[in-house]
């Protein structure tokens, strides 16, 4: 038996091979994915600014997570997910559906020395470098 999640895929979700993205966020790159430090990639912005969901989705977290602040993570599909931290203010909720480009929070720097966000990309639940799955800046 298939388990229940499978039976109700997310609406529009890409197909499980692979995931075209777009910016979370607008602001220049302050740092790069690094399998041994960073797990994602870190963009500046200034507090307030918006945080779009880099493609469509169900939410399945939001809410403080050490080392990541006030965080939000979406599933695309059962491959990957987006996680998205030091938000100051979220605006979405657990189980909603979301779609590419619409605002999920806004900026901060919870858990940050200073505001950023925080964007990974995990497939199969390991972190994988953002930049392959992003369009040129």
């Amino acid at each position: 038996a298939s388990a229940p999640a499978a039976a109700a895929p997310i609406p529009g979700a890409p197909a499980d091979g692979n995931i075209q993205l777009a910016w979370p966020a607008r602001g220049s790159l302050l740092g790069r994915f690094d399998e041994k430090g960073n797990k994602g990639i870190d963009i500046s912005g200034q507090r307030g600014d918006a945080v779009l969901a880099a493609d469509d989705g169900r939410v399945i977290h939001v809410g403080p997570l050490r080392g990541y602040g006030n965080l939000v993570i979406i599933k695309h599909n059962e491959t990957f997910l987006t996680a998205y931290g030091h938000n100051d203010k979220v605006v979405v909720t657990e189980q909603a559906t979301v779609r590419r480009g619409q605002k999920i929070a806004e900026m901060g720097n919870t858990d940050a020395d200073r505001v950023k966000l925080h964007f990974e990309v995990r497939r199969n639940g390991k972190p994988v470098d953002p930049m392959r799955y992003l369009p040129p800046q």
